[in-house]
């Protein structure tokens, strides 16, 4: 083979093992790891095979790639990391891992909130029960001025699923007294939007008693 060629070929391995990594091709990732690909190696975006595999929930490459010693806290162009992206969009197995690797609590993404509060804006029961069980900072606020538990509440639709977010949020310990930047608190978002069992929920023994 020419050094050209040769060149050529290393060249293109780190787009392969993104490829495959994307594709869950366990095989492939394999050989390419054993072959001294850079498993750190980055897209255009900046995603690292690790964070391509946790967007297309390949479950069992995120596996391959974090047993040899993927970071699970490496972030692309928009602040997505594997983590990050696992604990906003659902997928629970690949967030296990994470946690399970080094996953950085702190971290926040591109709106300046950690995992729970995105969790929690898109309905993932599981991945918020997940979340709650570690250290993570339940009363953390984003660039919006949002803790999760007021983005359960602002951004959901008030039914099972937020119900059950709110719930297990109050339960670990969720201060129900934080307000947005507009002073409005979570009782009274919920109270406005009508969603009578979360405003139950919010409501102080007090408040409940006057009724």
């Amino acid at each position: 083979m020419s050094t050209a060629h040769a060149n050529e070929s290393t060249a293109s391995l780190p787009t392969l093992f993104l490829a495959a990594a994307a594709e869950d091709d366990s095989v492939t990732v394999r050989e390419m790891l054993a072959q001294g690909v850079d498993i750190e190696s980055r897209d255009a975006n900046g995603r690292s095979a690790l964070l391509l595999a946790t967007h297309h929930n390949a479950i069992n490459v995120a596996r391959i790639l974090i047993n040899a010693g993927a970071n699970v806290n490496a972030m692309d162009n928009i602040t997505d990391s594997p983590y990050l992206y696992a604990g906003a969009e659902g997928r629970l197995e690949i967030l296990r891992m994470t946690l399970a690797y080094g996953a950085d609590l702190t971290s926040v993404n591109r709106y300046g909130g950690t995992a729970l509060i995105p969790a929690a804006h898109h309905g993932h029961v599981e991945t918020v029960r997940e979340l709650l069980k570690t250290g993570i900072d339940i009363d953390h606020i984003n660039n919006l001025g949002w803790t999760a538990l007021l983005e359960a509440i602002i951004l959901g639709d008030g039914g099972p699923t937020y119900i059950e977010i709110v719930r297990m949020l109050i339960e670990a310990g969720a201060d129900t007294n934080i307000s947005d930047e507009n002073n409005v608190t979570p009782l009274a978002h919920a109270t406005t939007r009508n969603y009578s069992e979360i405003t139950n929920m919010l409501r102080t023994p007090s408040e409940k008693k006057q009724d």
